[in-house]
């Protein structure tokens, strides 16, 4: 566990087209579905994954960083 502040910005990028975008992650909740703003595709966890941000972002999600479980 650590005392520093998470990263609360994250970049998901599309596996599908490619498309990124830049998004403020929640911090008291998990988010398992994220809609691309490029093709409109609904973006899954990948399976072992907790969240959208822990699959396809630049950063995962605030739980993970702290060292704790995501979404128990």
């Amino acid at each position: 566990m650590t005392d520093q502040q998470p990263i609360l910005i994250s970049t998901i990028a599309c596996p599908d087209c490619g498309y990124s975008k830049s998004e403020t992650m929640p911090t008291e909740a998990c988010q398992w579905f994220y809609e691309c703003a490029g093709c409109g595709k609904l973006l899954k966890p990948k399976p072992g994954d907790c969240c959208v941000y822990c699959s396809w972002g630049t950063v995962p999600c605030p739980p993970i960083q702290a060292g704790k479980g995501c979404c128990g």
